[in-house]
């Protein structure tokens, strides 16, 4: 890690991270707030489930466009021009909350925030590998402190919260302040060359047209199909983004409901909801220390596994009290899980796919991260109570931790088919 962060042009890069991420922190609190603990407002199940469909599908599926641009434009300038319109956008999304406007109307002015962000995720993990040749330990420290730097902003804005009140006024204003650190993000990444980040094979041609961005897409999907450890690695956290979804709504009801009148160390509301999420960035943070040498020792694959099955056990041992005090703890590990699979995934991709194609693929991997998360919710919005309490749901997930790393392996251990 020491010789990772001794380049300047990853540091770079990784501070660009870190500035968008936190501001990413402070806007998803305040729209959080907006939603569910405002008391000027009230959301159920299927409320909530929408509201995930609306901010996360249709962006989505902005990602094999995003891909196919990714790999045509410089990135450096995708990610400078994306944190200014990003900056602006959140001050329509403040206005939006200062009117009152709930449903849709709040929603599709989340949407055009979180639609930006595809092209910014996308083209720093697309550019990473530019900036240095260890992806392992590079993937630990830049995801691992982007999603610390996330929490952090979503801290910093609930310690905002007692001087601007929890009404629509005061989480316009936090959703105000996300502007400046995405504005410190553009500042940040305007130091590199426009071509420092990639595309190394960039066309530069006109924008592509719908057919050859479906060309592209299409083409991205075959070239991972055709490495099976990338395939494998796709898989595993589609599967495991589908557990971690189902659980996110019923946490989210809990904290809302039954333990909302909770105090003490481990309180309810709004409040408890970021100390569930701060245990996860913790654990996030110990996994960016242990993968690195526990992949030297153990391998990817046998690494990702164990993190699998310590979730599919964790989560099911933890869960079913149904109280804050473990499901802290299983926030905990859940971070240190996913983060750690996300890791290795990552440099997965980054090592197998071609830099030609890599930002399709990376695009290809949000959508599916996203699309999974998604349909789960939605699913759950439909089968849980009202309440968040089902013994049923929680044995779900950890059944889908377990089935993650069946899947995993099972595509691993697929002979290498010719790219076509």
């Amino acid at each position: 890690m020491r010789s990772v962060l001794a380049r300047p042009d990853f540091r770079r890069l990784l501070a660009t991270r870190l500035s968008s991420q936190f501001g990413d922190g402070v806007f998803q609190a305040a729209l959080a707030g907006t939603v569910l603990f405002n008391p000027q407002r009230a959301a159920d199940p299927l409320d909530v489930a929408a509201g995930f469909a609306i901010l996360l599908l249709p962006y989505s599926f902005v990602g094999p466009f995003a891909g196919v641009w990714l790999d045509r434009w410089s990135r450096r300038s995708v990610l400078q021009l994306a944190n200014v319109t990003r900056a602006g956008l959140v001050a329509v999304v403040a206005a939006v909350i200062l009117a009152g406007i709930e449903g849709v109307g709040l929603y599709v002015a989340g949407l055009a925030v979180f639609s930006v962000n595809r092209f910014i995720l996308a083209a720093l993990s697309a550019g990473l590998p530019h900036t240095t040749d260890d992806l392992v330990p590079a993937n630990a420290i830049s995801t691992t402190s982007g999603a610390v730097a996330a929490v952090v902003g979503g801290g910093a804005a609930l310690l905002l919260l007692p001087l601007v009140g929890a009404g629509d006024p005061g989480y316009a204003a936090i959703a105000l302040a996300a502007a400046l650190p995405y504005l410190a993000a553009a500042l940040v990444v305007s130091g590199f060359d426009r071509g420092y980040l990639g595309p190394d094979a960039s066309t530069r041609r006109a924008a592509p047209s719908a057919r050859s961005v479906l060309d592209g897409m299409v083409a991205g999907v075959r070239h991972v199909w055709a490495r099976p450890p990338a395939a494998a690695a796709l898989a595993a956290i589609g599967v495991q983004r589908l557990s971690f979804g189902l659980l996110t709504l019923m946490t989210l009801l809990l904290y809302r409901g039954p333990f909302e009148g909770e105090g003490g160390l481990f309180p309810g509301g709004l409040a408890g909801l970021g100390q569930l999420v701060a245990a996860m960035a913790i654990g996030s943070l110990l996994a960016a220390v242990v993968t690195p040498p526990a992949v030297r020792r153990l391998g990817r694959v046998r690494w990702i596994v164990v993190l699998l099955l310590c979730g599919a056990v964790v989560q099911v041992l933890l869960g079913l009290p149904f109280r804050p005090a473990p499901l802290v703890v299983g926030g905990f590990v859940l971070g240190l899980v996913g983060q750690g699979v996300k890791i290795c995934v990552d440099a997965t991709l980054q090592d197998c796919i071609e830099d030609d194609v890599r930002g399709r693929v990376f695009s290809v991997y949000d959508t599916l991260f996203n699309v999974a998360f998604v349909a789960a919710i939605a699913a759950g919005a439909f089968l849980l109570p009202e309440t968040g309490r089902s013994v049923p749901a929680m044995l779900t997930v950890g059944a889908g931790y377990l089935l993650a790393a069946v899947v995993f392996l099972r595509i691993r251990r697929r002979r290498t088919v010719p790219a076509g």
